[in-house]
């Protein structure tokens, strides 16, 4: 798993469009990159909604915003729309950056075993990639978690 004073990994992946993203992408920003199971889940939804709503806040300051699942571009494409996110969603269909990342592994829920995406977590770099700071699971309150970041 990543751990604060790590680099993220130079490839993040391609969004919902086909852009590829690169950490270097980011250089003299600081980036939230938070890592969430599933487009349009309740959840998922109340956070990436709060990040919306805040995200001018979070351009004021210096960062910038970047969601990442394990949906499609299609999937990615109806969620951003239908709530008018101002951010990239990254495709994570190959699982490549969220087992990088340590965030995905074997969940257990309702007495089955499955493997899957750890609930929400965010990833927070300075202006050279560097992590420092990670929200995990259990701290993040999906609908102010624009003011757990700032």
């Amino acid at each position: 798993m990543i751990e604060v004073g790590q680099r993220l990994p130079e490839v993040l992946g391609i969004d919902q469009d086909g852009k590829e993203w690169k950490i270097s992408d980011f250089k003299g920003k600081k980036l939230v990159l938070y890592i969430y199971p599933k487009d349009s889940t309740p959840g998922c939804t109340n956070e990436a909604c709060n990040l919306r709503d805040n995200y001018e806040r979070f351009i004021s300051q210096g960062y910038s915003v970047l969601g990442c699942s394990t949906q499609d571009a299609k999937s990615h494409h109806k969620f951003i729309e239908k709530h008018q996110l101002p951010f990239p969603l990254l495709c994570d269909t190959d699982l490549k950056l969220v087992q990088e990342l340590g965030v995905y592994g074997e969940k257990k829920m309702a007495g089955r075993t499955y493997m899957g995406v750890f609930r929400t977590t965010t990833f927070i770099t300075d202006t050279e990639g560097v992590v420092t700071r990670i929200i995990g699971p259990k701290e993040i309150k999906v609908k102010d978690h624009a003011n757990q970041i700032l």
